[in-house]
């Protein structure tokens, strides 16, 4: 998705809590981790990358559960509070400032392809990936992968 492109809206599933992101994700991962296997009761889940004053709330007021996580930091997952659906989580005990907004909740999912497939030392081995996909065992230096756009912008949020 180009930086200039339609923006994306999204939400929930009982459409209690609606969002639109402006401007592209800075990246786009494809977790196989455990923990989120777990959290979203299915083989992966796909994360747009986003700062979080570029996701606009259109309406509703999603809520923060604190959920534990490999590092030991924890991460917030918002959720409406009627259907309970995972809008986004911040990761790694950080605060609201990136935020990896579930694709899955986007009103056209497919618009956002992933960029990267991570932890796919844990992928579910009849989980097939695409021929030519970038994927790695575990985690990775975004600075050797992401665009020089998506750095920078990453570099404002967190110096």
């Amino acid at each position: 998705m180009e930086e200039e492109a339609e923006t994306l809206e999204g939400g929930c599933a009982c459409r209690g809590v609606r969002y639109r992101l402006r401007g592209a994700p800075m990246f786009v991962h494809c977790c196989h981790c455990t923990s989120c296997q777990t959290e979203t009761g299915s083989a992966f889940v796909i994360n747009a990358l986003i700062e979080s004053d570029r996701v606009e709330t259109l309406c509703g007021a999603p809520q923060a559960v604190l959920t534990p996580s490999e590092s030991g930091r924890g991460q917030q997952v918002w959720r409406c509070p009627d259907c309970r659906v995972a809008l986004w989580s911040n990761y790694g005990g950080t605060k609201d400032v990136l935020r990896f907004v579930r694709a899955g909740t986007l009103d056209r999912p497919a618009d956002l392809a992933p960029d990267i497939h991570i932890f796919t030392r844990s992928k579910l081995p009849w989980v097939i990936l695409p021929e030519g996909a970038l994927a790695v065992e575990a985690y990775y230096d975004s600075r050797s992968i992401w665009p020089a756009a998506s750095l920078e912008r990453r570099r404002v949020l967190f110096g």
